[in-house]
Formats: structure tokens, C-alpha cells, sequence
């Protein structure tokens, strides 16, 4: 998303809304403007208490001061990512549909590791497909569990309900009338509320 304003607009609802966490993703190749999106994303996330990890970007993550990285299967090692980025920092892993992965991830101390997509994904349409297998064979990692890929209020309680201790969303928030509603929603489902 180009229009900063609007960014920082929206996860403010969110975070408002209950969201946990926020992963700055944008595959842009202006740095300058990516790195400005993650600055006022992170003094957002700061003030609210909330940690901002970037996805993919390790160099990102650390000039923008953010809590963490994200990485995927082509985004560099865990092992460089923590040199760089510290001890303290919160690195999650992509697992896709690979138990395999996620247990060696979380054994180079990955902070959490994520399967998907569970759903159709707008945001990634040819994405590997995970589900309640990949939970149920990870269960005794230790580490929490994310459900990425089509999550939307209709459908989060099925990887909830499987095991996932959080969930990953992006089109059901930010294409919300009420990004704030969209994550309250979203968030009362790990609380069981009506």
C-alpha cells in the first residue's frame, strides 16, 4: 500500500481491534519509501504495545528498529537473521505444509512458525495448501502455531479450532469498512465470544 497515511490509518484499527502482532509486508522496490512505512509503523506498534515484525526484509527490519522478521523459504537463515537482528528479536519461519520445517525452525529457535495457506488466498493465489495435519503433527514444538492464508472472520475459527495460536489476516481487515470491527471479530474468536 502506497498511501502511508492509510496504512498506518488501518493497523491503528486493528491493533485497536486486538490485533497482537503486525507483519509489514510490501514487495516494493522503492527502499526508501518501504522503510518509511516501517518506521511509522513501528512507532505505532511501539506505542500501543504491540511488536511490528517485517516480512522477508532482515536489513529492513533492522534499520526500521522493528521487533522482528518474518522469513520465508528464500529469505536467508534463521541463524544470520538472529546474529543480526539479536537475541531478543521475534523471528518466525514459513512452513507452508512442512511439519519437517516447522520442527527445524523451531529447533534454531525460531520464535513461532506458520502453515498455509489454509484458504484461498487473494494475496497469494498459488500458495501450498496446509491445514489441521500440519497442526496436529506439531502440537509439542513449543513454539506458537500461526494459520496464514485466506484467514477472514467467516473461516478463522477452523485453524483455531485445529490448534493455531494465532492467525494471520490481511484482506478481511484492511478491505474492511471497520478494520477495527473486522479485528475485534477476529479476536474474540480465541476468547470464544458469541
Amino acid at each position: 500500500m502506497a498511501d502511508t497515511a492509510r496504512l498506518v490509518a488501518i493497523v491503528a484499527a486493528a491493533v485497536a481491534g486486538g490485533a497482537v502482532l503486525v507483519q509489514y509486508r510490501d514487495k516494493r522496490d522503492d527502499h526508501a519509501a518501504r522503510l518509511a512505512q516501517a518506521v511509522a509503523l513501528r512507532e505505532l506498534c511501539h506505542a500501543a504495545g504491540v511488536p511490528l515484525i517485517v516480512n522477508d526484509d532482515v536489513a529492513l527490519a533492522a534499520e526500521s528498529g522493528a521487533a522482528g522478521v518474518h522469513l520465508g523459504e528464500h529469505d536467508g537463515s534463521l541463524a544470520v537473521a538472529r546474529e543480526r537482528l539479536g537475541r531478543d528479536a521475534i523471528i518466525g519461519v514459513s512452513c507452508y505444509d512442512d511439519p519437517a520445517r516447522a520442527r527445524q525452525a523451531a529447533g534454531e529457535g525460531a520464535d513461532y512458525v506458520a502453515f498455509g495457506a489454509w484458504f484461498d488466498s487473494p494475496t497469494k493465489p498459488n500458495a501450498r495448501r496446509a491445514g489441521p495435519a500440519q497442526l496436529a503433527a506439531t502440537a509439542d514444538l513449543g513454539v506458537p502455531r500461526v494459520a496464514i492464508g485466506g484467514i477472514s472472520r467467516d473461516n478463522a475459527r477452523i485453524p483455531i479450532a485445529a490448534g493455531a495460536q494465532f492467525v494471520a489476516v490481511i484482506s478481511d481487515v484492511f478491505d474492511a469498512p471497520d478494520p477495527r470491527a473486522a479485528a475485534a471479530a477476529i479476536a474474540a474468536q480465541f476468547r470464544n465470544d458469541p
